[in-house]
């Protein structure tokens, strides 16, 4: 048996924390998220670096806010000078695999696959799974070939302006989230992770796992079971009107990335919340299973296990439907679950309420894994075990529950507001980067430079109070706190390129470049 634990990475897309009934919403969507945290650690307030699939993971791979790693658009590519999470524990040992829903992750050439030695994708017209090397030679390399061509036709719409808008034509929008499988299979990567972990144990598992999973199942389009959405919300499966304005949602894909014309009507809400609390709950379930079934083997006892998700989703809630350009809650305060093999504390059920960014997940896996990264000593994101969250565990938050969140605009969004909705993109600032600090319950969002809004969060969970005005000192605190941080992150930056030479000399010695 290895010396060091197993860790099992998991991250729920697109999953909104104010939806699952294990922080209090009135629905039961998430039984099995509440009987794993019966016997972990829940986080209140997670805090995601990003409003978004790529930059959010970047962060998690990397430990690193999006100013700091500089992958924040689609077309991006995270620079080798950022060394990931699956590459530093590949080259300590860890055997390192994943098993992904989402295209954006599995398809795009952006670096985040570095490291996994096996990288199973779900997503897109041609699916990888564990099971294609049982097949024949010949078999193989054709579907390897297949894979090529699919994914260099994904970059090619990530990359150009005219395929991406073609692509979110209404017409086009369920043909590719049906046929080239948008999310995935998160039921079959379920039990093929299932498979996998445990052949690898009984295998003899010498070497320590890393295995990493994105499930889709939360994110648009919402097509859950009948019988789910029977459970939640039977005057919705009975209403016509509501099925037609959900289907209606899920194929004007951009809808999903755009300002709202005005609010929805009740009903048109309680339709969208039907729908996203069903696929939630659908997901819970097969997530549930696979935990009791590894569970009740006791192949999960050795291992360090994180639940979280990358980012929200917006229904509409302050003008915005998606996750494209606002920092909101509904988009950045998201769940969090975490069980120490190792700490007498972690299987206790308890309920820590520090602020914290998910960012640190790099660094509490890496602090378990007893592994440092290739970084300078004084680059702060190389204080692994001070910024592992098991300090915060032991009431020694490095950070005094200072953190951020940053919405760099994705260009290509952008770009085709300009052909829809050209009006809004001036009127609502959309080309300009939001931010948000947060420390104890207050929260500031900025626009650019400018400070747009205050809110107490222990009082107004839900941002609906901008207190900008009635207490201007507080937001002037935050606002220079988010300055500090700025100029020592440029510090390191540049401490950084004047050693890039030695670094990358370092890096490629270690293995992590080529």
């Amino acid at each position: 048996m290895p010396s060091k634990p197993h860790i099992l990475f998991i991250i729920l897309d697109t999953l909104r924390r104010d939806h699952l009934s294990l922080y209090g919403y009135a629905r039961s969507t998430s039984p099995a998220l509440e009987d794993f945290a019966q016997r972990a650690l829940t986080f209140q307030r997670a805090i995601s670096p990003a409003q978004w699939t790529i930059p959010a993971h970047a962060s998690l791979f990397t430990g690193l806010y999006p100013a700091q790693h500089g992958l924040t658009q689609a077309f991006g590519t995270l620079s080798a000078m950022h060394p990931t999470l699956a590459e530093i524990l590949r080259q300590a040992d860890y055997q390192t695999v994943a098993f992904c829903n989402n295209p954006l992750l599995g398809l795009l050439d952006h670096g985040l696959q570095r490291g996994f030695e096996h990288f199973y994708n779900y997503a897109g017209a041609t699916p990888n799974r564990p099971i294609d090397s049982a097949r024949s030679p010949l078999r193989r390399r054709l579907a390897q070939r297949l894979r090529r061509t699919a994914r260099a036709i994904t970059n090619r719409f990530a990359h150009n302006d005219l395929l991406f808008r073609i692509s979110l034509n209404p017409l086009v929008v369920p043909i590719w989230t049906r046929l080239a499988n948008f999310k995935g299979d998160s039921p079959r990567a379920l039990q093929d992770f299932v498979d996998y972990w445990r052949a690898y144990h009984v295998g003899g598992a010498e070497r320590p796992l890393f295995a990493f999973l994105n499930l889709m199942g939360a994110h648009t389009p919402y097509r859950p079971p009948r019988a789910m959405l029977e459970r939640f919300a039977p005057d919705v499966v009975r209403s016509r009107a509501a099925h037609r304005f959900v289907m209606g949602h899920n194929a004007d894909a951009a809808h999903w990335i755009s300002p709202a014309d005005g609010p929805l009507e009740d009903w048109q809400r309680a339709a969208l919340a039907a729908f996203y609390d069903a696929e939630i709950a659908h997901q819970d379930a097969a997530l549930g299973r696979a935990l009791a079934d590894l569970q009740a083997q006791g192949l999960l006892d050795d291992t360090l296990i994180i639940i979280a998700a990358d980012h929200g989703e917006g229904h509409g809630d302050h003008g915005f439907f998606g996750h494209s350009f606002v920092v909101h809650h509904e988009l950045v305060h998201v769940p969090l679950l975490l069980r120490f093999p190792d700490h007498p504390l972690s299987a206790e059920g308890l309920s820590l309420c520090e602020n914290v960014s998910t960012r640190r997940l790099f660094h509490t896996i890496l602090d378990a894994a007893q592994v440092c990264p290739p970084l300078a000593a004084d680059d702060p994101n190389a204080n692994v075990q001070g910024l592992s969250l098991r300090r915060t565990l032991e009431g020694r938050d490095p950070e005094g529950g200072l953190v951020f969140s940053q919405a760099v605009p994705p260009q290509n969004l952008l770009n085709v507001l300009e052909r829809h909705k050209p009006h809004q993109i001036e009127r609502l600032g959309l080309r300009q980067t939001r931010q948000a600090v947060l420390q104890r319950d207050d929260k500031l969002l900025l626009l650019g430079d400018r400070p747009e809004a205050l809110y107490n969060l222990a009082d107004d969970p839900y941002e609906a109070h901008n207190l900008l005005s009635a207490a201007p000192q507080r937001a002037l605190a935050l606002q220079a706190a988010l300055s500090r941080w700025q100029r020592s992150a440029t510090a390191v930056d540049q401490v950084a390129q004047d050693f890039s030479a030695e670094v990358v000399a370092n890096l490629r010695a270690l293995g992590y470049m080529d």
